[in-house]
C-alpha cells in the first residue's frame, strides 16, 4: 500500500556568515501511513521544527522528495502548492503569533474556506468551533481576548477547515501552561481519530510524544538516528542517544526498572561545521574507533525484548553478532 506521505533524502542548507553552510536536514527519508501519527523527538536545534515546515514547503527544502498520496509536491507550482495544502496542515508553536490580531476569530477559521471556495461559511465556522471547545460567540472575538490555550484551539480549528489528510503539530503545547497541555493533546488525539488524520507530531517532551505517537523518530544534528513503534522505542531503544534521552525522563516513585541517568558530556555539534563519521560519537558512550569516520546507516535489527524490528544509525546494529545495548 502506498504510504500517505513518503519524504526521501530530504535536505536543508541554509547559508551562513563567511560563506559556511547551516545543515539544518540531511538525508531524512521516512513515512507515514493514512491515519497514522509520528512523534519527532530531539535536543533543541535538531531540525524538527525544519522537518515539519519544510514538509509543507514553509521553508523550501535543498534536495530530496516529499510524496503525498504519491506526488512530489517540491517541484509544484506556488498555485498547485497552495491547492495541495488543502489536505496538508500546519498547527504552529505559538498561537498567539500565528494568529492574525487585526482579526476576528471568525474571520481567521472561515479564512482558509473562502481561500479555497469550500462551502459553510458561519455555520462551518460555528462547527469547528464547537468541536475544539469555544462558544459560538467566540467567533466575534479577537486573539488577545483568550488565554494561550483557548488561542491554540483556535488555531486547531483552523488547521482542521479544509478536512486535511495530514497534520503537522510543531511543539503545539510548549508554549503553554502545563495545567492546559494536557487538555490540548488531548483535544488533538481526539479530533484525530474523529477525522481519520495522519498527523506528526514534533516535541521536545517524551511524555507527550509517548502519548500521542503510534511511530516515533528520534533526531540528532539534522538526521533521523532511530525510528520505530512507540512502545519499543521507549522500552528497547537501539541507538545510544534515545537511550540517553530516556533516562532524563522522570519515572514515578516506585516504578519499575527505573533507568540509570546517562549523563552526555559535552555540547551538540555546530551544525555549520558536523564532525566526520557519526555526528554523536564525540558524546555517545558506545563510541567506537569506526565511529569517527565512517557515517552509519539507518539499518533493521530484531529486537528480542519486544519481538519487534529496531531501524538506527548505529555501527552497533550493523551486523546481526554486534554487541546489543544494555536494556533500558
Amino acid at each position: 500500500m502506498t504510504p500517505l506521505l513518503d519524504v526521501r533524502g530530504l535536505t536543508k542548507h541554509y547559508a551562513g556568515p563567511h560563506g559556511r553552510v547551516l545543515h539544518a536536514l540531511e538525508d531524512v527519508s521516512f513515512t507515514v501511513a493514512a491515519g497514522e501519527a509520528l512523534g519527532v523527538v530531539g535536543e533543541s536545534g535538531c531540525g524538527k521544527s525544519t522537518l515539519g515546515k519544510s514538509l509543507l514547503r514553509l521553508v523550501e527544502p535543498t534536495a530530496g522528495e516529499v510524496l503525498f498520496e504519491g506526488e512530489d509536491v517540491l517541484p509544484l507550482s506556488r498555485r498547485a502548492m497552495a491547492a495541495k495544502r488543502r489536505d496538508m496542515q500546519m498547527v504552529f508553536q505559538d498561537p498567539f503569533g500565528s494568529l492574525n490580531p487585526r482579526h476576528s476569530v471568525g474571520t481567521i477559521v472561515g479564512e482558509p474556506l473562502a481561500i479555497h471556495g469550500m462551502p459553510g461559511g458561519k455555520a462551518r465556522v460555528a462547527e469547528l468551533l464547537d468541536q475544539v471547545g469555544l462558544p459560538a460567540d467566540a467567533a466575534g472575538r479577537y486573539p488577545h481576548e483568550f488565554s494561550g490555550g483557548q488561542r491554540q484551539r483556535v488555531a486547531i480549528a483552523r488547521a482542521l477547515a479544509l478536512g486535511p489528510k495530514l497534520l503537522v503539530a510543531d511543539e503545539p503545547v510548549s508554549a503553554l501552561d502545563v495545567s492546559i497541555q494536557s487538555q490540548i493533546i488531548n483535544l488533538i488525539g481526539d479530533l484525530r481519530r474523529a477525522y481519520g488524520l495522519a498527523m506528526i507530531f514534533i516535541s521536545h517532551d517524551l511524555s507527550v510524544i509517548r502519548h500521542v505517537s503510534d511511530r516515533i523518530a528520534v533526531m540528532y544534528l539534522g538526521r533521523i538516528v532511530e525510528i520505530g513503534p512507540a512502545a519499543q522505542v521507549f522500552e528497547a531503544p537501539a541507538h545510544p542517544y534515545t537511550r540517553a534521552l530516556l533516562s532524563a525522563v522522570p519515572r514515578r516513585p516506585g516504578a519499575a526498572q527505573p533507568r540509570e541517568r546517562i549523563i552526555l558530556h559535552g555540547d551538540l555539534p555546530d551544525p555549520s561545521s558536523p564532525p566526520p563519521g557519526c555526528a554523536f560519537h564525540g558524546r555517545c558512550p558506545a563510541a567506537m574507533p569506526r565511529c569517527s569516520v565512517e557515517p552509519p546507516e539507518l539499518v533493521s535489527r530484531h529486537v528480542a525484548e519486544t519481538g519487534g524490528t529496531a531501524i538506527a544509525a548505529c555501527h552497533l546494529h550493523e551486523h546481526a553478532d554486534a554487541p546489543a545495548l544494555e536494556p533500558a
